[in-house]
Parts: structure tokens; sequence; C-alpha cells
């Protein structure tokens, strides 16, 4: 299980503007609630991540789960081969 590798849920960052508190990031790209997780990684290796929110911001985060900056994206989605 260790090789697997996260869907794709979308090739662009989800932009929202989040209050203060704590967020649990989708790592597998499978939640029907992008970017966060519904619990549809149960029986693979990923977990989510959890993201921490100290005061009200906007928060880039990566929907193509392959960013080399945890939940935050970092343009990883504009170097994935087509499809």
């Amino acid at each position: 299980m260790g090789d697997e590798k996260p869907v794709v849920a979308s090739r662009m960052p989800a932009v929202i503007k989040l209050e203060a508190g704590e967020y649990w990031w989708c790592s597998c790209g499978k939640s029907s609630k992008q970017p966060f997780c519904d619990g549809s990684h149960k029986g693979t290796s990923f977990t989510p991540q959890k993201v921490e929110i100290s005061e009200s911001q906007n928060t880039a985060f990566c929907n193509c789960k392959h960013s080399g900056n945890g939940p935050f994206c970092d343009g990883a989605h504009s170097s994935l081969p087509k499809d």
C-alpha cells in the first residue's frame, strides 16, 4: 500500500476564506468535501492532515494532492502530466 498515489481532485487550488480554527485537509483526493476530509481515505495508506488557522485568512489549499508544501498549494498542479 505504500506506493499508492493520491487522486487529483482538481488541477486548481481551493482558495477559501477560513476563520480561526482547526481543519482536516484531505490527502487522498477521494473526499466529496474537497479540500477537507470526509473519511474517504479509510482502507488506504492516506491520512488527513490537521491544519490550524490562527486568524481569519484566505488559504490556498492543494487540490492536486502533489504539493511539496503539505496541504498548501505550491504550484505542483502546473507540472502534473496531462491525462
